[in-house]
């Protein structure tokens, strides 16, 4: 699913028009990406939570040349998903091998 189809899936399930789930999705993805910037958390009870990491700085090998490269240190974001999402995806995994 890319953000078109679920722009349209939240049009769909929410009674909305296409816009305003579109502005709805744009909202969520700026203010979440703001929270973590300010090195916040978001979390939703159920589905997950957003947080962010550091990540040390350290040495990869470029695999073309196999010389050493420099890889600076940096903040990454994270997701942990809720239980309820993990047992939805756990479940329709059981239905497909039945």
């Amino acid at each position: 699913m890319n953000k078109s189809d679920l722009i349209d899936a939240m049009a769909a399930d929410a009674g909305i028009t296409k816009v305003q789930a579109k502005a709805a999705l744009d909202s969520f993805t700026s203010n979440v990406s703001k929270s973590l910037a300010d090195g916040g958390r978001v979390s939703l009870v159920g589905f997950g939570s957003f947080s962010t990491a550091e990540r040390k700085a350290r040495q990869g090998i470029n695999p073309q040349t196999k010389k050493p490269i420099p890889i600076a240190a940096k903040t990454v974001a994270k997701f942990k998903a809720g239980s309820e999402l993990s047992d939805a995806v756990n479940a329709t995994k059981k239905k497909k091998k039945k």
